[in-house]
């Protein structure tokens, strides 16, 4: 049986002290290397032509700048394209160590997820190097992309060290999912709205003065108002336009209830300001009792969505189209004795995949 194809996408922008060593980190039993040239002005794409050697390389130039979602997805449907089974994307920077890859896609490898994800948040011994900023801004934002991609048993969502199965990734919409420093996370969203299954992959960032462009203090707000854009987003197509469930009920009266309850007691409140009138016990209640109803209505729905994270591959059902190597793999995995991949016997952290 042949092996899986991995494919490895490197979006490249102003990387150009990094790129190099990246790519020469990167193991054998990775069968094809994609370098996307983000239009960047220093040209590390004609650096990587001049000085790597190794025929698993194809440099692919961007005529514009689109950001590293683009340059992601340009490189991803370029490997899709060329028969890779499984995509991963590491950014240029060095940040994530490319011996990890095999960590990294073994959950895909043993049909246990669609999607995987590098978790900077596993132990604390992997958040020594991290600056505070960033590690504050990665903890709010893990909150609300629980919240907008469904996902609530992952951390980290701006991690770029991800790896998807090819059935997965051409079943997105690639023309909708964001382009710039959002794109992990409305990756996540993405992938939710197909019910695939993610798993977190621990691993140790290196921080060694590279290079960053993004601003914490210019993307937070974009970032806050896109997580809640998504977060409506997904509740509407799982609740009511997929699905209609115990969930879609809980909103359906929870919702109104602590509205009525907000609205009437804010009314109630200001015309007893207004007219110098206590208000009496049941207008009081009138007001509460339908805000603590429906706040717990709320939670409940909370409760209920956390329990209906997707836990099934979805690449293992659809997969007439998997490699006859996943296939075994996944048989393998049924019978209690998951296959190991060649090439990825060495020591390795563990990851979740494993536990």
């Amino acid at each position: 049986m042949n092996a899986p194809r991995i494919a490895v996408v490197i979006p490249c922008y102003r990387v150009q002290s990094k790129i190099l060593d990246v790519v020469a980190r990167i193991r054998a039993d990775v069968a094809a290397i994609y370098v996307v040239d983000d239009a960047c002005p220093l040209r590390v794409g004609d650096l990587v032509e001049k000085e790597v050697r190794d025929p698993r390389v194809r440099v692919i130039r961007r005529a514009h700048n689109g950001g590293v979602g683009a340059a992601t997805m340009t490189g991803m449907a370029a490997a899709a394209a060329d028969g890779a089974d499984i995509l991963v994307k590491i950014d240029g920077d060095g940040q994530m160590d490319p011996a990890l890859i095999p960590s990294l896609v073994r959950p895909l490898l043993r049909a246990e997820a669609d999607y995987a994800k590098g978790t900077r948040f596993f132990a604390p011994e992997y958040l020594v190097d991290m600056p505070v900023v960033r590690l504050l801004g990665n903890s709010v934002l893990s909150l609300l992309a629980k919240l907008s991609s469904g996902y609530w048993n992952i951390m980290d969502p701006t991690n770029g060290f991800i790896a998807m199965h090819a059935t997965i990734f051409r079943l997105l919409p690639h023309d909708k999912i964001a382009e710039r420093f959002f794109f992990e996370s409305d990756m996540l969203f993405r992938v939710n709205l197909l019910r695939a299954q993610v798993v977190d992959v621990p691993i140790r960032a290196h921080y060694a003065g590279e290079f960053s462009n993004l601003r914490i203090s210019r993307v937070i707000l974009p970032f806050i108002w896109y997580h809640l854009r998504n977060a409506a987003k997904r509740i509407a197509y799982s609740y009511f336009l997929r699905d209609f469930s115990v969930g879609s009920l809980y909103l359906v009266f929870g919702i109104p209830a602590v509205l009525f309850g907000i609205i009437f007691g804010a009314y109630e409140w200001i015309l007893s300001i207004q007219t110098d009138v206590v208000a009496s016990a049941g207008t009081v209640m009138l007001a509460a009792l339908p805000l603590v109803m429906g706040f717990q209505l709320l939670l409940s729905f909370l409760a209920f969505d956390i329990s209906h994270v997707p836990r099934l591959p979805l690449h293992v059902r659809l997969s007439e189209s998997a490699s006859p190597a996943l296939n075994e793999i996944a048989d393998a995995a049924s019978l209690g004795a998951p296959a190991e991949p060649d090439g990825d016997r060495t020591a390795r952290q563990p990851s979740l995949g494993d536990r």
